[in-house]
């Protein structure tokens, strides 16, 4: 037991469960354990790839590994949901790449070398994974191979082991990546158009049909004589079976409480925001004072008239009326309450051009140097002697980056938007030391720095108790079962949501987002008819749910679908109905006017008809089809169309040249960019991918 409990601590609670079966071993017939196992192991794998398992740990770790690798890159830790997604999604990919897409490349004969891996670092076939990689890209964004370089000399000198990971991941992306070049090459190659191919083509887009037609549409009042049986909806449904395939779903109702601040919590947040202002407008650290009182921080931003109105109109139209140090009214929007005092007040030019020299690994002093001989005419020619930036050429000339804004900065340069013009001076930043100038800016405007003092009233304690005892009454008269829920709907006066088809992947309830807690309980609960407790979500949310059906993987029940079925059938008997009706009706009319006057209605007229890609897409396919092959000048029986039931007579034909070889390329590339983005999709299809990750995250 000493070892057991050794086990327990270090491993927790599934080795605990392992070694327990291995003990009872002794007295269980050992095909029971080996059943339990798999189901249990099943039971808590993410998915199955292609054969291969996929243990919730193991992509557990897959998860942190490319989180570490995202903080790498980004330099900020992974924190929203959707960022959390991306790198899940970019972990599942991976795996779908190992397990499936590489080794289906392999079969197909594909192969990546390593001389071929090093060539996608710095040749003229530099990879897209590098060439798009900022890590690896000079400050105007192109690829610097030199970048690379240090990455891997880095390697051995970092003991974090950081940058080995990233190399890893680096390597792993640039072999995939070439994979799928390579099957893509294959994939376009095997859908070559020879010259009779590419010859039809042309002539089907630049055949064009004109004709005169009468259209009866169908009614949409219910033909009551038209009967689809039982049977005929079976033998549909066994028929086109394969388009009823479904994912794991359920149907509910759900009732949900908000936590939303009462009147007491905004009159108390009014009062504080009133208390506060006094000493809003003598703060002498306006800073610190917004970190301890605000919702809102300081922003040093210098605003033009019009900018502050997606904060507050009112604080917009206040700011560019009054004079430094004024500070506003309190006002209301929602629950939110703002005042602003004017910090300060300049005519300023929002644009300035700049341009720069910049060293690396050089000391102050040759900047300084430079600083004091460059000007506005010789600037470039200094740039292309010692630059290590060769690529901003804004204007045609080596060293210039171009026009900045407030809002598009490189990182560090900020000082450029208060410099004089043709005036050099040094700063740096992340990239290096620069030798800097500004050659223009433009007109200046208006503007002014604004401190805002933000308060928004938030759900009290009290509030918070309030809410949650409404939801927690309603799930005691409901009490587990449906019947009960809407006896408590009924009593309690709560609209219920209904909702259907909800997968495991489901996170959002109407306007709800992060509620995966709901989707956990719908599915986890094994029998319809079931009711929930109270769910709280997002600490402001409180749902009860009932489970009203479970529809399994697999193929859909043909009950569940009877009704869909049934309007198919019915369609496609009144389209029948209809053109039978509309042959007797026409029977002996010789033109389309005596048809017309006889159906009461009139003859429409339609050039330029083209069974082909780029046309008559607005018309009826049914119509079109036949209008495409008929003979010209030859009434047409009935045609049962999809929305009306058509009679008509081809004018004539055209074959023009509007349509190219070019335009057959282009839309052969379309076909091969489309096959190229279901490549993965039929590979795990075909492969009976299981994805259960939606029951973990």
């Amino acid at each position: 037991m000493a070892v057991l409990q050794k086990l327990r601590t270090k491993f927790g609670l599934a080795i605990s469960i392992i070694v327990a079966l291995g003990l009872l071993s002794f007295i269980i017939d050992p095909g029971q354990i080996q059943s339990a196992m798999q189901s249990m192991s099943s039971k808590y794998d993410v998915g199955n790839i292609a054969g291969k398992s996929v243990s919730y740990n193991d992509f557990q770790q897959d998860i942190e590994r490319y989180t570490a690798i995202s903080e790498l890159m980004s330099g900020t830790s992974v924190k929203s949901e959707a960022e959390q997604q991306q790198i899940r999604n970019a972990a599942w990919q991976e795996l779908i790449d190992r397990f499936l897409f590489i080794k289906n490349a392999k079969s197909a004969g594909i192969k990546v070398g390593e001389d071929e891996l090093v060539a996608l670092t710095h040749s003229d076939m530099v990879s897209p994974v590098l060439a798009s990689n900022p890590v690896f890209c000079d400050e105007a964004g192109n690829y610097d191979p030199s970048r690379l370089a240090d990455l891997v000399q880095t390697i051995s000198l970092d003991p974090s082991g950081n940058m080995q990971l990233y190399w890893n991941y680096i390597q792993q992306s640039l072999n995939t990546q070439q994979y799928y070049t390579k099957y893509g090459a294959l994939l376009n190659a095997s859908a070559y158009q020879n010259p009779l191919m590419l010859r039809k083509s042309i002539e089907e887009n630049n055949a064009t049909t004109d004709v005169d037609f009468v259209m009866i549409p169908y009614t949409f009042a219910e033909d009551t004589s038209i009967v689809v049986s039982d049977a005929e909806i079976k033998a549909y449904y066994d028929a086109h079976k394969k388009f009823y395939k479904q994912v794991a779903n359920r149907d509910i109702e759900y009732v949900v409480f908000e936590v939303v601040p009462s009147q007491k919590d905004i009159d108390e947040t009014s009062a504080k925001m009133d208390a506060a202002v006094a000493d809003f407008a003598v703060a002498d650290n306006m800073k610190n004072f917004l970190v301890k009182n605000s919702d809102r921080a300081l922003d040093n931003y210098w605003y033009k008239e019009g900018e502050l109105v997606t904060v507050s109109p009112d604080i917009n139209e206040f700011a560019f009326q009054n004079a430094v140090e004024a500070v506003s009214p309190v006002y209301k929007s929602g629950n939110t309450f703002r005042a602003a005092k004017i910090l300060a007040s300049e005519m300023r030019a929002d644009s300035v051009f700049v341009k720069h020299i910049l060293l690396q690994n050089d000391s102050e002093s040759k900047a300084d140097s430079l600083a004091g001989v460059v000007n506005a005419k010789n600037f470039s020619d200094v740039a292309v002697l010692y630059s290590a930036d060769q690529s901003s050429a804004a204007d045609g000339q080596v060293g210039s980056i171009g026009w900045m804004t407030q809002s598009y900065m490189i990182p560090g340069m900020e000082s450029v938007l208060d410099a004089e013009i043709n005036k050099p001076f040094v700063l740096k930043t992340q990239y290096g030391t620069h030798v800097v100038l500004v050659t223009e800016k433009t007109k200046p405007v208006l503007k002014k720095q604004v401190a805002i003092l933000e308060k928004t009233a938030i759900a009290s304690n009290e509030t918070f108790n309030t809410m949650y005892a409404k939801a927690n009454k309603f799930a005691t008269i409901a009490n587990g079962s449906l019947s009960n829920y809407n006896a408590a709907v009924d009593s309690l006066g709560t609209y219920s949501h209904p909702l259907q088809h909800v997968i495991e992947g489901t996170s959002t309830y109407g306007a709800i987002d992060n509620a995966k807690e709901v989707t956990r309980w719908i599915f986890d609960a094994k029998k319809a008819g079931k009711v929930s407790d109270v769910i709280t979500v997002n600490q402001n949310y409180f749902f009860v749910v009932a489970l009203k059906d479970i529809h399994k993987e697999g193929l859909a029940d043909v009950n569940s679908l009877a009704s869909s079925i049934r309007q198919e059938i019915y369609a496609e008997k009144l389209a029948e109905k209809t053109a039978a009706k509309v042959a007797d009706q026409i029977k002996g009319l010789t033109t389309l006017e005596e048809i017309a006057e006889k159906l009461g209605t009139t003859v429409s007229s339609q050039s330029g008809v083209t069974f082909a890609s780029l046309g008559s897409a607005a018309l009826d396919p049914k119509f079109v089809g036949a209008a495409s092959v008929a003979p010209i000048n030859q009434l047409s029986a009935p045609v049962a169309g999809a929305i009306g039931t058509y009679v008509f007579m081809v004018k004539g034909r055209d074959n023009g040249s509007f349509y190219t070889e070019e335009d057959a390329a282009a839309y052969q590339d379309r076909k091969n960019q489309y096959n190229a983005q279901m490549l993965t999709n039929v590979m795990m299809d075909d492969a009976e991918v299981v994805d259960h990750r939606a029951r973990f995250f």
